[in-house]
Parts: structure tokens; sequence; C-alpha cells
């Protein structure tokens, strides 16, 4: 990687690039078209469109990628958060642990199922769910007297591509939850092909949920998303439920709802996913390539677990990697002292960059029921007002990013 980022630090000058985007979608199409019109071909001459033969074929790779003992696809991220919580046992007057700095469907779902979130702050270093003030809140018999019904699982999420801290988060469950009959679920939206301790996102919990959005890693054309699950009669409850709680053809057990994937959605993830193991080394080794010109430029400061959130003399901080941890990049995301006019500068430049997330999920409005204020999740706040997603994408340039890191030094120059 050193020759790659010598080779990035001596472009001609002629070589800047007029813009970089945060996200570019149409160079990934270019270079599977033929494969893509294929697939999409295939469906509308088979004309199944609605789950059917190409949807079982995509749940068997996905399965056999993370893991786990089977998948399910269905319409949406959103959607297989809900069915991930149902199947786990969540229902109605349950309460669910889960993480305050998140995309929003972490927790609508959690309310979708009935249940009532428990925010709980994040890792100052990954921004991950914080396990030690889990197993606090769990611990804690003044917090449980006053939770909103039984909490029945935690809900760790996989950030920017990073896997929590499974290995804790197991151990919660193992032991100090383990009376409490409480289940572990992964939101893995972001996370697809991350691993822990050898162990690929998807078969981390009882059940995972995978979102298939256009800008994901693995991304469909559309709306997609999948659970995975390490439990037969998860799997066999799920698909009932993502058709309207039907086991048999106008029979209906149980209220589930409209939840079914496309055929087309299926066929283009199938071609895709023969290539996420190449785009994901691509995009590990743009990571490596931001960070080792970050360091030449003194920006940042050593990178250690932990280590870079509290060192505040520095402009820019890189998030902490756990050892443990395979990162597969969905975002690169760093944090920044006068993000708001650093992102302002970057666009001039014609830079992409975006704010994952500007308000932690305790303070949304629609959360005010939950009676939580400012100053109740430091962590998640201060980070809410630091991070910037630089771009990342697989065919994205050394000279991109290069000019990337050049533009953020002249800012802080």
């Amino acid at each position: 990687m050193k020759d790659s980022v010598s080779s990035a630090e001596k472009r001609p000058v002629s070589s800047t690039p007029e813009s970089v985007p945060l996200l570019d979608l149409r160079r990934q199409y270019e270079g599977i078209r033929e494969e893509v019109l294929a697939a999409i071909e295939r469906v509308c001459d088979s004309q199944s469109f609605v789950l059917g033969p190409e949807v079982e074929a995509f749940e068997k790779e996905i399965a056999a990628l993370t893991g786990a003992v089977s998948a399910v696809g269905c319409a949406s991220g959103t959607e297989a958060l809900w069915l991930a919580l149902v199947a786990a046992g969540v229902k109605p007057g349950d309460s669910v642990i889960t993480t305050a700095f998140s995309f929003f469907a972490s927790a609508s779902a959690i309310v979708r199922a009935g249940a009532t979130p428990i925010f709980v702050d994040v890792d100052p270093g990954t921004l991950n769910l914080d396990p030690v003030l889990v197993g606090r809140r769990l611990r804690d018999p003044q917090a449980a007297s006053s939770e909103a019904g039984k909490i029945r699982a935690i809900l760790p999420v996989h950030l920017y591509g990073q896997c929590a801290d499974m290995d804790q988060f197991d151990r919660i469950i193992h032991e100090d939850a383990q009376e409490l009959g409480v289940a572990l679920v992964e939101d893995a939206a972001q996370a697809i092909g991350a691993e822990w301790s050898g162990r690929r996102a998807g078969s981390l919990g009882i059940t995972a949920a995978f979102s298939f959005y256009p800008t994901k890693n693995l991304s469909a054309y559309g709306d997609a998303g999948i659970v995975t699950t390490t439990c037969h009669g998860m799997a066999k409850h799920m698909r009932r439920l993502r058709n309207h709680g039907s086991p048999k053809r106008y029979y209906h057990n149980e209220f589930g709802w409209n939840g079914r994937m496309d055929a087309i959605q299926a066929a283009v993830l199938r071609v895709k996913l023969a290539h996420l193991a190449e785009w994901t080394e691509r995009r590990r080794q743009h990571a490596a390539t931001y960070d080792q010109l970050f360091a030449a430029s003194g920006l940042t400061a050593s990178q250690t677990l932990g280590a870079m959130a509290k060192d505040r003399s520095v402009p820019i901080r890189l998030l902490a990697r756990s050892p443990q941890a395979k990162h597969v990049f969905h975002q690169y995301v760093i944090r920044t002292q006068r993000r708001d006019y650093l992102r302002k500068f970057l666009a001039e430049r014609k830079i992409g960059s975006e704010i994952y997330y500007p308000l932690p999920l305790h303070l949304q409005p629609v959360f005010s029921y939950l009676g939580l204020k400012g100053g109740d999740m430091p962590v998640a706040e201060q980070a809410a007002r630091e991070v910037l997603a630089l771009p990342m994408f697989p065919e994205l340039t050394e000279a991109e990013i290069g000019y990337v890191v050049e533009s953020i030094v002249d800012f802080y120059s």
C-alpha cells in the first residue's frame, strides 16, 4: 500500500479531478451492464416477478455467505429489521435496547413491532453501541423497574460496516441477561460481508437484518432486504410474516405484512453478489489509502482503539477499528473540528460528503414521549456534531482520494 500512496502523492497536477462524488453507481453499472440486463431478461422471460426461483436462489447464496442457517428475502432493510425482531420474540409491550446513533429504521422497526426502544450511548472510539453501558442498564434494578415492559432483545448496529463488539454482547446475553430471555438481533444493514473474530455478520445473533438499498455495498435497483437466522423455525415464521401471515394461500394464522422481495431485485443482487468480495477489498484498500494520506498530512494522531475520539488537539480524528473486526467500509467517516464549514468548503471544490447522522435518535421529535433530553447520550450527541462521511465506493481512484485529503489539508492550513 505504500507504493500506491506514493504514486497518489506524486500524481501530476493535470490528474487533479474536477469533482469527486460521494458515490457513483454509474461506474459500477458500466462494468456489469450486460450481466445485469441478462438477469433482468431472465426474470421477464420467466414471468415470475414476486418471490419465486430467483429469490430462493439468492436466499441460499446469502445464507452461505453469512454462515447462517437460513435467509429470508424481503422488500427492504426496514422490513428486514421488523421481521428479525418479531421472529426473535419481540411483541407489543416489550422493550428493546439499541443505539442512540443510527439510521431511524433501527428504532422505528422496534416501535412497529409494538415495543419501546431503550436508547443507550455509543462507544467513543467506534461509535457502535457500547456493551459496557448495555450491561449496566440490564443490571441496574432502578432502571429495570422503570422500563416500559420486559426487555426482550438487544439490537446492536454494525455502524458504517464495522461489527459491534459481539463477544461482549454474546457474554451479556449468556451471563447478565440469561435469566431474562433476551435475544441478540443484528442490525447489519451496512455490514454485508463484515466479520467479527472470523465469523460473518448475519450469523452472530439469533437473527440479522440486511439492507440492499441502492447506496449499500451490495445494492439493488430499488428497495430490497433480507433476514438471516440461526434457527430454521424462525425462518419459517418470517416467510409467513412477509406474506400477510399466510402459511397457505388465502389462509392467515397471524397478522403479517406485504414484505415480499421482487424477483428482478433478487436477480440483480445475484449478479452483484459474485463481485462483492472484490468490491469489498477495493473499499478496504481505499480506506487504507485515506488512513495513510491523513497520517502523512499531520492532521491526525496515531490511531488506536478509543484514543482518536479523546484527542481533540488534532483537527481530524479517525474512528477506531476493532482488531477482531473485518471492516467493509460502507462509509469512510472522520470526526472533524468545524465540520459544517469543512463540508461547505468541500462542496465548493465539488467533493461530495454526507453526515451520518446529524441528530441522535433519542432527540428525534417522534421519540419525545420517551422523556429523553440533550445531554442524556453525550457521546452520540458529540458524534452528531463531528462526523463526516467522505467519498467511498469501489471504483474510486487514488487521484480522487488524494484530492479529497489535499482539500481537507488546504482547509485546515
